[in-house]
């Protein structure tokens, strides 16, 4: 049943669902990247994403300008800011890479808030969200890079306020999008090994107030590319990048797990993020390139 209705949804003409205006357009903000990756809204309204090279670039949506904001950025991944204006990011592994997640202040240069665990450097931090009480919570895989590794899993941790460093969980093979439910209860993790047999599952663990979680659950499992980053609405939607070729696009989830929304993109997308005064507007990195496209939902940002 899940193949025919995402059939159905690959073969027809974007129509109204809980998140997709119906006849709305994906709009080509910028095509000039290498990859781009991981989209956030800045405090200034901006939209901070990467382009990995080793770049992090800003869109300014009153002026429709593209500019460089950091050069190298370690080869930075996902982007995060907390209310406070500090920029967190993963960077990865590969040339120019940290293997590290950083923070840099409003007024100040980036600098290490964590890059080991257990005294090991981490393999290639990739994506990450913050909750209500100023943990960092973030997946560690390795896609790339030749560097020695020091970790034999790739897992997720959290990164406490005090900079203590937990094991969140080492139940996935190779975690890479993670987003936090509006009412701070569950956690979803995108498992997507691209080997033959690898997992490419769209995950969900019970989180607890102390920060750790509960069993996993299996929500979705993808037969092609499966999820990289998400974003969520306050509704609890959780809207995702995945599939590759004509199944490329945003594949929107009730948190039971069942596609209800989908949006195709030109370009094999790899994250997305809310913006905009009515945070409606989601902007997507895709390919080289950056989108964005007017939505019903409203985007959820701590």
């Amino acid at each position: 049943m899940r193949t025919l209705f995402l059939l159905l949804f690959l073969t027809a003409p974007l129509c109204a669902g809980p998140l997709f205006i119906e006849g709305a357009k994906l709009e080509k903000l910028w095509g000039d990247g290498e990859f781009t990756e991981g989209p956030c809204l800045g405090p200034d309204g901006c939209i901070y994403f990467s382009d990995i090279g080793n770049r992090i670039m800003k869109f300014d949506p009153e002026t429709k300008k593209v500019t460089e904001f950091r050069n190298p950025s370690g080869r930075s991944n996902g982007l995060k800011f907390d209310k406070e204006g500090n920029l967190y990011a993963c960077e990865g592994a590969s040339k120019g890479g940290n293997r590290r997640v950083s923070i840099t202040p409003p007024k100040g240069e980036p600098k290490t808030l964590a890059d080991k665990f257990d005294g090991k450097k981490f393999n290639s931090p990739n994506d990450l969200i913050l909750d209500a009480k100023g943990r960092v919570y973030f997946t560690d895989p390795r896609y790339g890079g030749d560097e020695k590794r020091e970790i034999d899993t790739e897992s997720v941790y959290r990164i406490d306020p005090d900079g203590k460093v937990s094991l969140v969980t080492k139940d996935v093979e190779k975690p890479n999008g993670i987003v936090i439910s509006p009412d701070g209860k569950t956690l979803y993790v995108a498992d997507n090994n691209p080997a033959e047999k690898g997992a490419r599952h769209l995950l969900s663990f019970p989180l607890k107030e102390d920060g750790t979680v509960g069993e996993k659950k299996i929500l979705y499992t993808f037969k092609g590319r499966a999820i990289d980053g998400m974003a969520i609405t306050k509704e609890g939607l959780v809207v995702a990048t995945a599939g590759s070729g004509k199944e490329a696009g945003i594949y929107v989830f009730n948190p039971e797990g069942k596609v209800v929304d989908f949006l195709p993109t030109p370009e094999d997308p790899t994250n997305c993020c809310f913006a905009g005064k009515d945070m409606k507007t989601l902007y997507i990195t895709a390919g080289k390139s950056l989108y964005r496209i007017d939505t019903k939902g409203v985007g959820f940002l701590r």
